[in-house]
């Protein structure tokens, strides 16, 4: 799969280093960087610094502040067909969840749609305690992933305390950027997203008693309390 990144300024560098390291191994990503330091609020000629003449991809993310930018991107993405995901951003043509991790899943988004949205996690639970973690989706940014081992050991309602605050502190999302409708910012989104999957992992791993497959997960091994 060909995921072509547009960022600004080093904006898209946290995410695609997540996408690279827990994303598909045959996925290549190619970044489009813009590098001015300083762009006028207004640009009358966007392709002045953007050209998508021979834009081709199986998926664009776009990662670019700069609203004029922004949407003649969607734009032309629009045009040539090629799916588009533009986080926290407002436009009717294509895939614009509030954050990343707030990603459903669509069809058309291939194998990064698989990975990549909405967290998705499997978990083991022993006497109220979380044994095991494994990630089946998450953010592209990789907190969904590097904070697992943290969580691991802890109790159920600790775990769903901790586990949305250590999101948070991993989000790279802009946490002044807050929703007019919800009045929450991304950063809170992120957390209470990545609660809400905990929480129904943990409602499923309860109700089966079932142990994880044999899969690559984060385990924790207690010590007896008979031993000394």
């Amino acid at each position: 799969m060909h995921i072509l990144v547009f960022e600004q300024n080093g904006s898209g560098q946290h995410k695609s280093s997540g996408i690279s390291k827990y994303g598909h191994p045959d996925d290549r990503i190619e970044m489009i960087t813009i590098d001015a330091k300083a762009l006028p609020d207004f640009l009358d000629d966007p392709q002045e610094f953007l050209d998508l003449d021979n834009l081709e991809a199986d998926l664009v993310l776009d990662y670019l502040p700069h609203p004029d930018l922004s949407h003649y991107l969607i734009k032309r993405c629009h045009e040539a067909n090629i799916p588009i995901i533009a986080s926290g951003k407002k436009s009717e043509l294509d895939y614009t969840p509030f954050t990343c991790c707030g990603l459903g899943h669509h069809s058309r988004l291939g194998r990064y749609g698989e990975r990549f949205g909405f967290p998705e996690y499997r978990v083991s639970v022993d006497n109220e305690i979380i044994t095991a973690i494994e990630v089946i989706r998450g953010a592209p940014c990789g907190a969904t992933w590097e904070v697992t081992e943290e969580v691991v050991g802890h109790g159920v309602e600790e775990a769903l305390v901790l586990l949305p605050r250590l999101v948070q502190y991993n989000c790279s999302a802009n946490p002044a950027r807050f929703d007019p409708v919800s009045g929450k910012s991304p950063v809170h989104y992120a957390g209470n997203t990545h609660r809400t999957a905990l929480k129904k992992a943990i409602k499923e791993s309860l109700s089966c008693r079932t142990c994880l497959p044999d899969r690559k997960l984060v385990t924790v091994h207690r010590a007896s309390p008979d031993l000394p």
